[in-house]
């Protein structure tokens, strides 16, 4: 069984920052691409940002210069710096990992459980 676990979520004023992270568990042989997605309250889940095995990243627009994607592979986990947040930025924000349980299966989707950041203005 593979397991993302987040944390770091939390309550924060505008212009202030939080640190995610997520780190995968369980039975994990190698890992792709992973990221960070958030859905706000009445909207569509939408991307954030992602990061590959050799460090290339993507960002949304909406958070390009205000974010910043990492990830230690050794420990498979992904990190997400959110500087200068907007009460915009509020939403249940969810981990995911493209990653294979063992060398010979395909690549399969993993999802967090989500973990809360609200910004308040």
């Amino acid at each position: 069984q593979v397991q993302l676990v987040e944390s770091g979520g939390g309550l924060v004023q505008a212009g202030g920052s939080l640190r995610l992270s997520c780190a995968a568990s369980g039975r994990v042989f190698s890992i792709n691409v992973m990221g960070w997605y958030r859905q706000a309250p009445g909207k569509q889940r939408e991307l954030v940002a992602t990061i590959t095995s050799g460090g290339t990243t993507n960002y949304a627009d909406s958070v390009k210069g205000r974010f910043t994607i990492s990830r230690d592979n050794a420990k498979n986990t992904v990190y997400l710096q959110m500087n200068n947040l907007k009460p915009e930025d509020t939403a249940v924000y969810y981990c995911n990992a493209d990653l294979r349980v063992w060398r010979f299966n395909a690549p399969e989707d993993y999802w967090g459980q989500g973990t809360q950041v609200t910004v308040s203005s």
